[in-house]
């Protein structure tokens, strides 16, 4: 699988691991930045990862912060991103089966290596679940639309 990866200066150590991990597991990572621990601003990565998704480029995408908020919203301003802030793989397996999302945030200070390895884990391996669900999808689309 794509997965587009970003991050700030918040996100670039797990970033940089998660990136790694990924190559191992065989998906190919595409990185948007940040590329070091200098503080920058999260929107100029996330934005740029968020639209390979929503353009195709990427089939999952996965963003980075110190809390992982920033850059759920930033992402999420992109027409046909779903992105869902995960902590934990339960929710991250929710996500993609009732919301589809396509793509994943997380905190760097909220969730360790191990975890989010685990989160990731369950994030590229569920899949959308379709019927009643896609009816909220669609609904969702329907507000990016007003």
């Amino acid at each position: 699988m794509k997965i587009a990866i970003a991050c700030d200066h918040g996100g670039y150590d797990l970033k940089t691991e998660l990136s790694a991990w990924l190559t191992e597991q065989g998906h190919q990572v595409e990185d948007f930045g940040c590329f070091n621990r200098d503080s920058c601003d999260y929107a100029d990565f996330a934005g740029p990862a968020a639209r390979a998704v929503a353009a195709g480029r990427c089939e999952r995408g996965i963003v980075i912060c110190t809390t992982g908020i920033g850059v759920s919203i930033t992402a999420n301003k992109v027409r046909g991103v779903r992105c869902a802030l995960c902590s934990e793989p339960w929710s991250a397996e929710m996500t993609r089966r009732h919301n589809d999302a396509n793509m994943l945030a997380m905190g760097a200070g909220v969730v360790g290596p191990l975890m989010a390895r685990q989160v990731v884990q369950s994030f590229l391996t569920h899949d959308f679940e379709g019927g009643r669900h896609q009816r909220r999808i669609d609904k969702i689309a329907a507000v990016e639309d007003e």
